[in-house]
């Protein structure tokens, strides 16, 4: 996939959810739903070419509403590790 035009793209995706148990929900801005709603974000990094793309790697974003609350976080299984970045 390798060449001189290659991009990098970063992509935040909202994940309509209902309820407050999985990892990261909140009521927060979805791009995917177009207003605030209750929601996981991911962010992505893909790389394209005009030879093809491919993922490079994704991250789950964690409000810092939910780092700061360990035990909600030990709760959804979240490593005590995890700091809000």
């Amino acid at each position: 996939l390798g060449e001189p035009g290659g991009v990098l793209i970063v992509d935040e995706t909202g994940f309509l959810k209902k309820g407050l148990r999985s990892a990261g929900v909140q009521r927060q801005y979805s791009g995917t739903a177009g207003r605030v709603e209750n929601c996981q974000l991911g962010v992505f990094l893909a790389y394209a070419t005009s030879k093809g793309r491919t993922l490079i790697d994704r991250e789950l974003y964690l409000p810092k509403t939910w780092t700061a609350d360990r035990d909600r976080c030990q709760a959804a299984a979240i490593p005590e590790e995890i700091e809000f970045a």
